[in-house]
């Protein structure tokens, strides 16, 4: 049974999913953010619609003449911002465009048809996929939400194209758990999917010394351990939390230490005292335009916090803007844990319910072991299906 639930075609993940919304690979990094701000989306995919490109040629198929090339988050645009010599002269930085600094990687973002299997979905995950571009077909209007949205559509002749992470993955096999008993029961330890080769930071240590750290937890899809001098987790830094943040979190990366990051990130805005601390360390280093950047933000968040709204209940981020286009998000600096005899699906759900890209695993003392994360647990289900195939393909050759 096991074998034939992954083998249902990938398209059955995408009902209920919006369509992508895109913007062009040649737009700047001031246009991203812009529009990163205004449809409160933690993603925009990036399109290459010229019929001669190599890219296309390269992707060895035509999706109506146009192809997802790349996805850009405001994870990519902090890290790129944060570098040194960015930070002096952010005018011409902001002129750049996205293309210059998508993630590295021919296979991040993938098409697939939507009669593919749900088991060959998986092997790419596992190979690296963070997106799957599936084509779906809408004859009805488009919602409101995407109605308001000032992005770009990816109709193309009456195709429009969601795309599928590990994480809806993840969430679809849960709801089915029941179809792979008994493994989800076996403890993470037994099932050997701890990943002990880990990135870590001191709680003291400058944040701007895990600035490559960031970016490979961002293509990775982990995250940062925040530990002390004895190795015991205190909290971590995500991808998933500084989706949500704004573009002057490059100055705090910049300017604090990896513990007072963790809570100019979190949920809520940053400290007031925070932000003193790194307007007066951008004085000190002379770097006159990111102090006035913050002000900015300052100001067009206080201003605008009458307005906040709240999340809606349709929200699949699962997080809102306020007028300012600074994120309320739910996701928080504070690391989610579990235990070598923890159980796979209880690990699983941990993960899903608190959206977390990595759930780091701690022994009884509370000292650091490792990390699970989708892409490991989806090795196991992936496993289970081999197994049981290879009986069936046995049986069949001795007939």
């Amino acid at each position: 049974m096991a074998v034939r639930f992954l083998n249902r075609d990938v398209s059955d993940l995408c009902l209920g999913k919006p369509a992508l919304r895109s913007i062009p690979e040649n737009a700047t990094v001031a246009e991203a953010l812009l529009l990163l701000k205004r449809s409160g989306e933690t993603h925009l995919s990036l399109w290459n619609c010229d019929h001669s490109s190599s890219v296309l040629e390269k992707a060895k198929a035509d999706y109506d003449g146009c192809h997802c090339v790349g996805k850009i988050s405001m994870v990519d645009l902090i890290c790129f911002l944060s570098k040194q010599e960015h930070l002096i002269d952010f005018s011409k930085a902001f002129e750049v465009p996205i293309s210059k600094i998508l993630p590295k990687g021919d296979s991040i973002v993938r098409h697939l048809d939507p009669n593919s299997s749900l088991l060959e979905a998986i092997d790419y995950m596992i190979e690296g996929t963070q997106n799957a571009v599936i084509p779906i077909y809408n004859n009805g209007s488009t919602d409101s939400r995407r109605k308001s949205s000032s992005l770009r559509s990816t109709n193309h002749n009456g195709v429009e194209y969601c795309w599928l992470t590990q994480e809806d993955v993840a969430r679809f096999l849960l709801n089915s758990i029941g179809v792979f008993s008994p493994m989800p029961t076996f403890s993470i330890e037994s099932l050997n999917i701890i990943d002990h080769n880990i990135m870590t930071i001191g709680y003291h240590d400058p944040a701007i010394s895990a600035l490559d750290s960031i970016s490979l937890a961002n293509i990775e899809q982990t995250a940062l351990a925040v530990v002390d001098n004895d190795n015991k987790l205190i909290g971590e830094i995500s991808a998933s939390t500084l989706a949500y943040c704004d573009e002057d979190v490059a100055a705090a990366i910049t300017t604090l230490s990896a513990g007072d990051l963790m809570a100019y990130i979190d949920y809520g805005g940053p400290p007031e005292d925070l932000v003193g601390l790194v307007k007066m360390r951008l004085q000190e280093k002379k770097l006159d335009r990111m102090t006035k950047l913050i002000m900015e933000e300052e100001f067009s968040a206080s201003s605008s916090s009458s307005s906040a709204c709240s999340c809606s209940s349709d929200d699949e981020s699962g997080s809102s803007r306020n007028g300012s286009g600074r994120f309320s998000s739910s996701r928080r600096s504070e690391a989610i844990t579990c235990y070598p005899g923890s159980s796979l699906v209880a690990v699983l759900i941990q993960a899903l319910a608190h959206r977390a890209t990595s759930v780091w695993v701690i022994d009884e003392d509370q000292n650091l072991v490792g990390a699970v994360s989708f892409k490991g647990i989806l090795k196991v289900f992936r496993s289970i299906a081999i197994a049981r195939l290879k009986p069936e393909t046995e049986n069949l050759s001795t007939q």
